[in-house]
């Protein structure tokens, strides 16, 4: 099992930028795809963002496109999600997850998930 600890989350302004972190436990990490999902207060919890397990390839919720950026770092065993151009509407906790096998932004089929961490963006 993977351990996952998020961070970075806080108060920004809209139109602001936040990083988010996520720290994973795991012998060996470069195995597992990984993603980025968030729910909003009174909302289900929605796919945000995901990269595959070699860090080439990249997916989008369509909501987040041209403003999120997803990255990762095999060798920290590190995960991050640059948001820029933040929207009131981006309000929600965050959380990453990993799964080991390919990519999906159904929620139920993800393995690992973190904490979460609290982004709240002002209008």
């Amino acid at each position: 099992q993977v351990q996952l600890v998020e961070s970075g989350g806080g108060l920004v302004q809209a139109g602001g930028s936040l990083r988010l972190s996520c720290a994973a436990s795991v012998h060996t990490f470069s195995n597992y795809a990984m993603g980025w999902f968030r729910q909003a207060p009174g909302k289900e919890r929605e796919f945000v963002a995901a990269i595959n397990w070699t860090g080439s390839k990249t997916y989008y919720a369509d909501s987040v496109k041209g403003r999120f950026t997803i990255s990762r770092d095999n060798v920290k065993n590190m995960m991050y999600l640059q948001m820029n151009t933040l929207k009131p509407e981006d309000t929600a906790v965050y959380s990453c997850a990993a799964r080991q096998g390919v990519w999906t932004q159904l929620v139920g089929l993800w393995d690992d998930w973190g904490q979460g961490t609290q982004v709240t963006v002002s209008s």
